[in-house]
């Protein structure tokens, strides 16, 4: 074995497939010597490209379609906000220029679940961002007119709904947006608007994305269509340190995280929303899950003017807690997370510079935090703190503990009453709709605060 290609810390890369030569060529995408990642055609003996076949100046490449037999490049995706695509083959590009044409509506993004061999016969989606996704045959097998003559116009036949029991309800589309940092850099953002409200100002849900080394994308979203429903337009932003914006947007999130540039980010895309009529000033929440529901501490902590309350979900409050409680599957990625994050390990300034947890005496507004007790990446710990921590100073804090739950809530039980939990606490702070609580029966939730517990017991005295 050796090395032809070799991508260090920061470059993303690796093979797609082999060409039909006898493995002397290959697809590789590659970020090496550039921002975003590009299908190259390279010599696997030398590792010299061939032909650089595809890239776009911000963002990755994404699927590549390939002729099952020649190898040769039919298409290319590529998702900066929405997903478009670059044709190498004339016949295909009429496919999905026949398929764009006949969606039953007319912003649907097309995608193909699978053909034939002979590609006569194809299941296509119709995927919407305001109702349920459809599948229908696309049938290009010659047939017959009325005059017995053969013709080879195609058809389409619906086929089913993914969840035809949401047809009869009215959901707000999603809008990709693009906001400009306060330095300059250009955001991809997605706005849901509330339902009632349509263009006009509301309150506003800043829903931030965990990983944090992830990115939001365009499509249905049961959660923004809830808050959409309950009265709130839905804000969210691919902020810097997210992926599929090649390299250079993704490192930029080093290091800055909670009073650094990727926190900024979301600041300065709720003041967009406010100089845009979208969002009332005095009404928005900031609301996420692990990476999100960190984002959520800080916002609360280090912009405490800004939020009117913040939902926290499995986030950590202490960085240098976290990664020592990081489980064993996670320790190969842990000095990865240090170059990203800081070296809070023998820094403990910087550690308390980002971490939430030390600045609880600047937190203003009402914080919800939901957590699930057997959770291995952001242990129960770093709800407990600051949960106590609020509690005790006399600042508004709810925390519901699932001790049946990880990261994040799987049981449907659990999941409707956290979630009923949100509606009274969003509708209390920012005046939506909500429906009557009721007990879940199933729901395991408890009250660590209630009960006086902070070591894990939740059982009631």
């Amino acid at each position: 074995w050796r090395d032809v290609f070799h991508f260090p810390y920061g470059e993303e890369g690796g093979l797609l497939s082999f060409c039909p030569d006898n493995g002397e060529t290959g697809y590789i995408t590659s970020s090496l010597g550039r921002e975003t990642t590009a299908l190259l055609k390279v010599d696997l003996e030398t590792g010299e490209t061939i032909e650089e076949i595809f890239s776009n100046d911000k963002c990755n490449v994404g699927g590549v379609t390939l002729d099952k037999d020649t190898k040769e490049v039919r298409a290319i995706t590529y998702n900066y906000a929405r997903t478009e695509r670059v044709f190498f083959d004339k016949e295909l590009e009429k496919d999905y220029e026949f398929l764009k044409a006949k969606a039953p509506i007319p912003d649907a993004e097309v995608g193909v679940v699978s053909r034939t061999l002979d590609e006569t016969k194809w299941v296509i989606s119709y995927y919407q961002s305001d109702g349920p996704t459809s599948y229908y045959v696309y049938d290009k097998s010659p047939g017959r007119n009325d005059n017995e003559k053969e013709t080879s116009t195609p058809s389409l036949t619906p086929l089913f709904v993914s969840n035809p029991k949401l047809l009869p309800y009215k959901f707000a589309p999603m809008e990709d947006v693009r906001i400009t940092a306060r330095d300059g850099l250009e955001l991809v953002g997605y706005l849901t608007r509330a339902v009632e409200k349509g263009s006009g100002t509301s309150p506003l849900i800043l829903l931030v994305h965990g990983g944090p080394w992830a990115r939001d994308s365009w499509g249905f979203r049961a959660q923004c269509q809830w808050f959409a429903n309950r009265g709130y337009a839905t804000l969210q932003v691919n902020y810097r340190g997210s992926t599929g914006y090649g390299k250079t947007f993704l490192h930029k999130g080093d290091k800055q995280w909670g009073v650094g540039d990727m926190q900024h980010d979301l600041t300065d895309a709720v003041q967009w929303a406010i100089d845009e009529g979208i969002a009332d000033k005095d009404n928005i929440c900031i609301y996420g899950g692990s990476y999100g529901g960190y984002a959520c501490l800080a916002g609360l902590t280090f912009t405490p003017d800004l939020y009117k309350c913040g939902v926290d979900i499995v986030g950590p409050s202490n960085i240098k807690t976290l990664l020592d409680s990081v489980p064993p599957y996670w320790a190969p990625l842990r000095n990865g997370m240090l170059k990203k994050i800081g070296d809070v390990d023998n820094d403990p300034e910087f550690n308390e510079k980002i971490s939430p947890l030390f600045h609880v005496d600047k937190i203003k507004a009402p914080l919800l935090i939901g957590h699930g007790a057997n959770d291995p990446r952001v242990k129960q710990a770093e709800a407990d703190q600051i949960a106590f921590s609020m509690h005790e100073k006399g600042i508004p804090v709810e925390y519901v503990l699932y001790p049946d739950e990880g990261h994040g809530f799987a049981r449907p039980e659990n999941r409707i009453d956290f979630n009923g939990r949100v509606e009274q606490f969003l509708a209390k702070h920012l005046g939506g709709r909500a429906e009557e609580m009721v007990e879940v029966e199933g729901s395991t939730a408890r009250f660590p605060l209630l009960e006086g517990s902070s070591n894990g017991d939740t059982s009631s005295e």
